[in-house]
């Protein structure tokens, strides 16, 4: 195929590229991104467009795969990888910290709240807030599981209840 064809059967097809970018992106100008980013690809690998291969078909393989790399890109620069030795940014707290009951309460204040539970209540759920996971629980208690998940559960909502004047 001659390069005037090549060029103007490419442009013949930027409607129907359009609303395959638009139905990919779901946003008007992204999709004209994918659009110029597609159609700049496409001249660029002119050459090694095959004459007897379907020329749309070929156009949109290259937009859908722009479009793939460009969301897996997007995704790995949103990763945050905490290279610090104790992984103290990983364990960092996003939010202000106003929304959490440390923010708005002493320690003390929770504390008191917990150890105010009955203790088959608090000390499964001092276990689960000291990072033990179920199963362990239950074995150092000589629980069944499910008993440990609801004193946990029931621990949970009682403290959300003791606190819920607070907000």
């Amino acid at each position: 195929m001659g390069s005037a064809k090549f060029q103007n059967n490419l442009m013949k097809l930027q409607a129907n590229m359009l609303n395959f970018a638009y139905m990919l992106t779901s946003n008007r100008d992204d999709a004209y991104d994918l659009l110029q980013d597609t159609t700049l690809k496409a001249l660029d690998n002119e050459d090694k467009y095959a004459d007897n291969t379907n020329f749309k078909g070929w156009v949109f393989t290259i937009m859908r795969n722009i479009f793939i790399n460009n969301y897996r890109r997007a995704g790995r620069a949103a990763t945050i990888i905490d290279t610090t030795e104790n992984l103290y940014h990983l364990n960092l707290s996003q939010d202000s910290g106003m929304n959490t009951p440390e923010g708005c309460y002493s320690t003390n204040e929770i504390a008191d709240a917990i150890n105010s539970l009955a203790q088959e209540y608090s000390v499964p759920f001092n276990m689960h807030v000291q990072g033990f996971k179920y199963n362990e629980i239950a074995d150092r208690m000589n629980l069944p599981l499910g008993t440990v998940k609801s004193r946990i559960f029931f621990a949970r909502k009682k403290l959300q209840a003791r606190f819920a004047d607070y907000r």
